[in-house]
Formats: structure tokens, C-alpha cells, sequence
């Protein structure tokens, strides 16, 4: 009889990042690269989509007018609301993020490659989720790169964009909390994808 195979060395990398920085593309390319991806923000828009698991305690708690016709949250009018009143995105919060993290759970428990990535745009703000992660990469930008981009993305105006931005943990903080740093200043996905073969290597992909 052959001997047992040893257990599987599975990594899991923490990769944040401010909006705009490249993060979820630099996550996008790791996959295609042989990485498992657990993206807390899809988890996030499924959660409040149609159907999705939030939407009835979101209705009762906020009411019928934070949902749209199609029975989605209204994002646009939760983000105005939130930034007015500050206290309903705990309210918000306390509502998706349990329902986030069971599914998180659920897909962590089904990964299969040796480098599992955890997408989380508030890893640095919540102290739930570096004792679970084997080291947190950081994707970083100057704050002017970020401004454009999200302009060219989505349109948006500067002071929604710096209202999210402020909602955010600082530059320094997010750098402060890496393990790893990757500097995406440069608009060229030629660029992110040698970072994002090089991270491969380093882990074996």
C-alpha cells in the first residue's frame, strides 16, 4: 500500500484595496491563473440582488422604498441614504455581513487550489478577518488614480467618489496592514498581468 499523501498546503491571501485600484482585475487575472476566488463583493450583490437572502430584512428594516422594481436593493438610494446618515450602514451591515459570512464559509469549504484569495474591500476596517488569513496583499494607487479611474468605470462624481473614499480606510492604514504590496499606478492591464504571474509563481501556481 502507498504511503498517505501529505495534506495540502493551502494559502490564504487577503488582497484589498481602495476603489479604483485595480484590485478586482488583479484577482480576476490570479484566477485565470490556477487561484481560488472568494469575492466578498459579489457574495455582497447577490445577497441584495433579486431574490437575494437580504432583501426581506432590508425591506422591513429600511422599507419598500429601498427596494426597486425588481425586487433589488436600490443601490443608489441606500448609498445616499448612508452617507447622510452614517448609523444605517451599521444598520446595513448588521443585516448582510452574517449572511455574507456564512457564505463565504460555505465556499472556502469547497476551494481546491493550494492559493485561496479572499476578496474584501473592508479587510483592513473589520478585525474579523486577519486572524483567518495567512497574509494580506494590498493592491495600491495614488488617491488622483483612483478619482479617474472610477470616472472612466462608472461615471460617478467627485464627491460621491470621495465620499467613498472617506468611507474607506486611509492609504497609510491599508499599507500599514500588508504583507505584500502591489503598486498599480500604471493603467495597463500588460502591467497587471506580469504582477499577477508573478504572484503566481511565488506561490506555485
Amino acid at each position: 500500500m502507498s504511503a498517505p499523501l501529505p495534506p495540502r498546503q493551502v494559502v490564504k491571501l487577503g488582497l484589498t484595496g481602495g476603489i479604483g485600484s485595480g484590485k478586482s482585475t488583479l484577482a480576476r487575472l490570479l484566477q485565470g491563473l490556477g487561484a481560488d476566488l472568494i469575492d466578498a463583493d459579489a457574495i455582497s450583490r447577490a445577497c441584495t440582488g433579486i431574490g437575494g437572502s437580504a432583501i426581506p430584512a432590508i425591506a422591513q428594516t429600511f422599507g419598500s422604498a429601498f427596494i426597486g422594481i425588481d425586487g433589488s436593493l436600490d443601490r443608489q438610494q441606500m448609498r445616499e441614504h448612508v452617507f447622510a446618515q452614517p448609523d444605517a450602514r451599521k444598520v446595513l451591515e448588521r443585516i448582510v455581513h452574517p449572511l455574507v459570512g456564512d457564505e463565504i464559509r460555505r465556499q472556502t469549504a469547497q476551494t481546491t487550489s493550494s492559493l485561496v484569495l479572499f476578496d474584501i474591500p473592508l479587510l483592513v476596517e473589520s478585525p474579523h478577518w486577519r486572524p483567518q488569513l495567512d497574509r494580506v496583499l494590498v493592491v495600491d494607487c495614488l488617491p488622483a488614480t483612483q478619482i479617474r479611474r472610477v470616472v472612466q468605470r462608472s461615471g460617478w462624481d467627485l464627491p460621491t467618489i470621495e465620499a467613498v473614499m472617506r468611507s474607506q480606510s486611509t492609504r497609510e492604514k491599508r499599507l500599514a496592514c500588508a504583507d505584500m504590496v502591489v503598486f498599480n499606478d500604471v493603467d495597463s492591464i500588460d502591467n497587471l498581468q506580469h504582477l499577477a504571474r508573478a504572484l503566481a509563481n511565488r506561490f506555485g501556481l
